[in-house]
């Protein structure tokens, strides 16, 4: 981590819907530049483009910015900054990002999965900051990990490590995206847990509509007292408990931090997890592990990467 507090970076969180840019100083973000709507941008050229503009304007308000880091969401190789497919965004395929990000802003760049970002903003600057061993998860449209051993990033010999999401919670469950059936995100997306959400209710004689099901609303009725809504989130909980008690048992980390929008639920999710994973490790192990929330909302990808890509430059 940088030892100047005042030195500044950008990070760019690249996400399906969204570009997210911001100037950041440490773990403060300084000031974000206007959104990219992804969907504008045919071809990763353009798009590219159109992030460039952006970090040229930030940088003429601030002289001061060493480098640029981002996130995106898809398969990195890490050591050449070069994406191999964002499954979401069409026109990425095979795209060197970093040496194109270096060459357009005259910056030294630095290009990540997202998670890993997350999960670097967290142990730098948020709830893992105490910690050398950690598990970060993000909990959304999918589900994202990324992984600290020893106080450095671990990302695997091809840069995948981390893929929470693809890990099975069922041999003979649900087909995953790569034949890995049981795949955890293919339960706890946020449109998975919706369609689980009908089933329930459905069972319980009331017919209810995915736009009245998402995560947040499902959370609304269980604080309102709906039995049913409880039931839900104590069905993730149970599914996350198992997934995450396997990962304690491989890698005995420190803390596990979660992240993502189904984490604001707080104790509806948390309560029923904690309870999963405490019946099913070792005191050894539960009684030295910490399970905490995410300190950082939406502006963890841009932290993270604006993190990594300054440590980078200046080591």
């Amino acid at each position: 981590m940088s030892e100047n507090p005042h030195d500044l970076s950008v990070g760019i969180d690249f996400g399906g819907t969204s570009v997210k840019i911001g100037v950041c100083a440490g773990a403060d973000v300084v000031e974000n530049a206007e959104p990219i709507d992804t969907a504008k941008y045919g071809d990763s050229n353009a798009l590219i483009d159109a992030m460039v503009e952006r970090v040229s304007s930030l940088r003429e308000k601030h002289p001061g910015i060493k480098a640029v880091g981002s996130g995106v969401p898809g398969l990195v190789d890490f050591d050449r900054g070069f994406v191999h497919e964002l499954t979401n965004v069409p026109g990425w395929k095979n795209v060197p990002f970093r040496d194109l990000l270096a060459s357009k802003t005259g910056l030294p760049a630095l290009v990540d999965n997202d998670a890993n970002c997350m999960a670097y903003a967290e142990w730098a600057y948020g709830a893992g900051e105490p910690y050398h061993n950690i598990v970060a998860l993000t909990l959304g449209t999918g589900i994202g990990g990324g992984l600290v051993i020893d106080d450095k990033m671990y990302r695997g010999s091809q840069f995948a490590a981390g893929e929470i999401g693809q890990m099975s919670i069922d041999y003979k469950g649900r087909p995953g995206p790569y034949g890995n059936t049981g795949a955890s995100e293919v339960y706890m997306g946020n449109k998975q847990i919706t369609e689980h959400a009908i089933i329930r209710y459905a069972d319980a004689g009331m017919a209810k509509k995915a736009e009245e099901l998402s995560p947040k609303q499902i959370s609304e009725a269980a604080q309102a007292g709906d039995e049913i809504a409880r039931q839900i989130w104590g069905d993730v909980g149970e599914w996350l408990g198992s997934l995450l008690a396997s990962i304690t048992w491989l890698l005995n980390p420190d803390a596990i931090i979660v992240g993502g929008g189904m984490a604001k639920s707080g104790e509806l999710l948390f309560h029923p997890l904690e309870e999963k994973m405490k019946s099913m490790l070792s005191v050894v192990l539960w009684d030295n592990l910490h399970l905490i929330p995410a300190r950082f909302g939406n502006e963890a990808g841009i932290i993270g990467s604006a993190a990594q890509a300054l440590d980078a430059a200046n080591s």
